[in-house]
This record gives structure tokens, C-alpha cells and sequence, in this order.
């Protein structure tokens, strides 16, 4: 299940940024800390890469190049998840941060490799 698309924008060929709604009925809350549900890891690169797909058609995971967490996305948080895709390294690039209260705070970063 994805998050609500709020906008979306190409600045440049090979970029992607999107601001997404994070919704409390999304199923990968459910039973993931009930005092305080936080959106799970694997959620995160799972849209990174539902998302990648419309930069790198045709290719598929094949590693974790890097990926640093550093803040939790908790329900109804409004996300900026900022995309590149790197043709010649096959890397596709992600950050999502936090926008509240008119600041943002990154909550995590990364790079996948892909190949055909």
C-alpha cells in the first residue's frame, strides 16, 4: 500500500520529487509498535522503488548500496521523497524528509543498485 500523493515534480531528466501523505490506515502501521506506530524501513525502500521504476523502466533491485535512518515517519506525517537515478552507476538515490511546521527533517537516505 502507498502513501497519498500530494505533488508531484521532474526538475530535471533522471529526478523525481514527490510530496506524499502518510495516512494512519496504511497497513505497514499495523502492529509495528502499538504505542507509537512508526512506518517500517522496508516500507520506505519498497516505495522508493515502486516510485524508481518510473526513472529506470526495466530494472530491478539488486543491492543496498547504502541507506541511513534517522528519523521515524509516524502516521498522518506529510514526506518529501526526493529521487536520482545515476545511469552510469545504475544507482537510484533517495531522501525523504519530514515537513512540519514549515521545516524539513530528514528521516532517511540512501542508494540502491539496480541492473536490467
Amino acid at each position: 500500500m502507498k502513501p497519498v500523493e500530494l505533488q508531484r515534480a521532474q526538475p530535471e531528466v533522471g529526478t523525481l520529487s514527490l510530496r506524499l501523505s502518510v495516512p494512519a490506515t496504511l497497513s505497514w502501521f499495523a502492529g509495528h509498535f502499538p504505542t507509537q506506530p512508526i512506518l517500517p524501513g522496508v516500507a520506505q525502500l519498497d516505495w522508493v522503488m515502486a516510485y524508481g521504476e518510473e526513472l529506470a523502466p526495466g530494472m530491478r533491485f539488486s543491492a543496498i548500496d547504502s541507506v541511513k535512518f534517522q528519523r521515524p515517519i509516524v502516521p498522518e506525517n506529510e514526506l518529501e521523497l526526493n529521487l536520482q537515478w545515476d545511469t552510469s552507476r545504475s544507482l537510484l538515490s533517495f531522501t525523504y524528509t519530514v515537513l512540519k511546521d514549515g521545516v524539513s527533517v530528514p528521516a532517511s537516505s540512501g542508494k540502491i543498485k539496480l541492473c536490467p
